[in-house]
């Protein structure tokens, strides 16, 4: 969330940017709800002074002006406390700023490309879609899971399960080589930390699966339990960055996502996740989203999956965001928008959320001057298992119906090529 004085002292900015944002929140409602608290605040510390200043054994009429300070102080803080209620879902909902390059736009889909890695792939026969691969060399099972669990959901098996492995293994050797802490993360988070961290587990729309007579909530990123792991702490100076990498599995809704491309496991309700995230300092902010880009890169690199890297404009940011990269593979099976087949997917995102996060986790450090700041965070997926498992198989099929496994990968899957079966 933003400092509330930031934006009392900053109204035209921050009108201009939640407008560039898409954002609909009333930033007047916000004040008017901020001098409501405020001057609710200061009558509540009046009267608590006041009842400071009985010194001694109390008489009748000090005790009878004891009990209506009392009164008082009880019906402004309900007053209060109902306030901020309303107060705190506004706080939350006014976006982070904007980094000054980001494309203002309200198109969610005009984000600028910075780089083309490899041309997309070109076969001398027509290619095959995931589903169909995966159908032909017994690598996914959908009606069981259907069965067992629901729509959207998925079995691996075979070398679908060992790529799976593969994958998370990989990433962790390359994330750990930059200096990364290896963690594994619980599933599920407080609401608390979940709205902290910028998302909205309460929303009619919300993507968070919420468990039913508990405050707690299914994670649909590694980023939330890895935000809140250091929840009120005050970090040393010398002990940043802290440069974490772990696994989770992450449950996501997918509510209002019946327009978009879903076949197969490009939009799933279950997946696994590598998930990177640094605390660090303001100064060293941009650097450090910079690396986790690059080891976004190398990764995808060392797959040879074709990709591009686009950065969001300001009608795609996330509310944390300040500025956010992604990393598109090519995935020949997957619709464009001309009617024929071969388009760009999301398979990686990364982003700089500065203080967003860590001011409504109350995370901070001592910087040089001895005074407390707080923290910077930011966010990078390493790997997230399905939609590269649909690059790969799509990318590497052969016209036997054969696909080859990446060479960085073929150690620890034990071949180098899946052959064709039917599923059974």
């Amino acid at each position: 969330m933003l400092d509330a004085n930031f934006i009392k002292n900053n109204v035209d900015l921050i009108k201009k940017n939640s407008k560039d944002r898409g954002c609909t929140i009333n930033i007047d409602d916000f004040l008017k709800l901020e001098t409501k608290r405020v001057d609710l605040i200061k009558k509540i510390d009046r009267l608590r002074n006041q009842k400071n200043q009985f010194k001694g054994k109390p008489t009748k009429l000090d005790l009878e002006r004891l009990t209506k300070i009392k009164e008082e102080e009880d019906h402004l803080s309900k007053d209060l406390a109902k306030i901020e209620v309303d107060y705190f879902d506004l706080l939350m909902r006014i976006p982070n700023l904007t980094h000054p390059d980001v494309r203002v736009s309200n198109d969610e889909s005009d984000n600028p490309i910075l780089e083309n890695k490899y041309q997309p792939t070109h076969f001398d026969f027509i290619p095959k879609d995931h589903l169909a691969l995966a159908n032909n060399l017994d690598l996914i099972d959908f009606d069981r899971a259907a069965k067992v669990t629901g729509a959207k959901f998925y079995y691996f098996k075979n070398e679908a399960a060992l790529l799976e492995l593969a994958l998370v293994q990989y990433a962790f050797q390359i994330a750990i080589k930059h200096g990364y802490i290896p963690y594994t993360t619980p599933d599920l988070a407080k609401k608390e930390i979940v709205e902290a961290m910028g998302y909205s587990p309460r929303d009619e729309s919300t993507q968070v699966y919420n468990l039913e007579k508990t405050d707690l909530s299914l994670i649909g990123t590694a980023e939330i339990v890895l935000g809140g792991y250091h929840k009120d702490e005050t970090l040393q100076l010398s002990d940043l960055p802290l440069k974490y990498v772990a696994l989770s599995h992450c449950f996501r809704t997918e509510a209002g996502s019946y327009s978009k491309f879903s076949k197969g496991i490009f939009r799933v309700h279950q997946f696994t996740k590598v998930e990177m995230f640094i605390f660090t300092t303001p100064e060293e902010s941009e650097k450090a989203h910079l690396e986790i880009l690059e080891i976004e890169k190398e990764i995808f690199d060392g797959l040879e999956i074709p990709y591009r890297i686009i950065d969001h404009c300001t009608a795609d940011l996330g509310s944390p965001s300040y500025r956010t990269y992604d990393l598109e593979a090519w995935m020949p099976g997957k619709p464009n928008k001309d009617g024929t087949f071969g388009d760009w997917a999301e398979v990686t995102s990364t982003s700089n959320c500065t203080d967003y996060q860590s001011r409504a986790l109350n995370i901070k450090y001592i910087n040089d001057k001895g005074s407390k700041d707080f923290v910077h965070t930011l966010n990078g997926t390493a790997i997230a298992i399905t939609r590269p498992m649909i690059a790969i198989l799509e990318n590497n099929q052969q016209k036997d119906g054969s696909v080859t496994i990446p060479k960085v990968l073929q150690s620890l899957v034990g071949k180098k090529v899946i052959k064709e079966r039917m599923a059974k």
